[in-house]
């Protein structure tokens, strides 16, 4: 079955508008475990806008004591490294976003960054980390991945999100069958994430093959609004294992 790791991103952004500790990221995290989500995703950024690194350092406390896993995302040539290095969390997704960006919106050019993201790799393996690289989907570039000495992917499914429902649907997903399949080939482990949501996760995840996690946060957070957090993951849980349209 897909795992699902929940980001909970958005909670510390909702956070941050105020001097006070409301909403609780810990216990919005502690929420989703208790509903049954495989792990929690943290994405640092340099500025702090959202996850602080005390933040890092509470989950890191409540994932070990609740058994689920834990994965830092973020670009490992600014300043999350120095976190990585001391929680040393089961999953480490390396992504190359610019310090200003809003959120992720590209895959790694492994032409141009591949040889420096090597020694990262080799370092964070050694600390006992699992190393997923953020790439875009395509196929051509997962032997460049599987060269760097990453443990998997995770494709960046914008693309996807934005083709649900439209005539080019089906071209698209196509590509991210293509891409998983050639990660599979050449030893790499597949997971997805960016705006993936209740409504089009289930037709990605019936026809791409092999998904072992989806990273969800921006759309999970926003459907809390209406149902809760626990109730939410019990829904996306729902969405992972869908075998059939809804």
């Amino acid at each position: 079955m897909t795992r699902l790791s929940v980001n909970v991103n958005k909670v510390a952004l909702l956070r941050n508008s105020r001097p006070l500790d409301i909403p609780d990221v810990v216990r919005a995290a502690e929420l989703a475990i208790d509903a049954g989500a495989h792990g929690i995703t943290v994405h640092p950024r340099p500025d702090a806008r959202h996850i602080r690194p005390d933040d890092v350092h509470s989950l890191h406390k409540l994932v070990r004591a609740r058994g689920v896993e834990f994965n830092i995302e973020g670009n490992p040539f600014q300043t999350m490294l120095e976190l990585v290095r001391t929680v040393r969390p089961d999953q480490c997704t390396l992504v190359p976003d610019d310090p200003g960006a809003s959120t992720s919106d590209h895959g790694w050019d492994l032409g141009r960054d591949g040889a420096r993201l090597q020694p990262v790799i080799a370092e964070l393996k050694t600390l006992g980390v699992r190393v997923s690289l953020f790439m875009d989907a395509l196929g051509q570039a997962m032997a460049a991945a599987s060269a760097t000495g990453a443990d998997r992917v995770e494709l960046y499914t914008e693309p996807y999100a934005r083709a649900f429902g439209k005539a080019d649907q089906a071209p698209v997903l196509a590509r991210y069958v293509a891409a998983a399949k050639a990660a599979q080939r050449v030893g790499l482990g597949v997971n997805a994430g960016h705006d993936l949501n209740r409504d089009n996760l289930p037709l990605f995840l019936r026809t791409v093959p092999g998904v072992l996690e989806v990273s969800i946060g921006h759309a999970l957070i926003a459907d809390a609004l209406e149902f809760g957090m626990k109730q939410t993951v019990v829904l996306y849980l729902r969405a992972v294992s869908a075998r059939h349209p809804a």
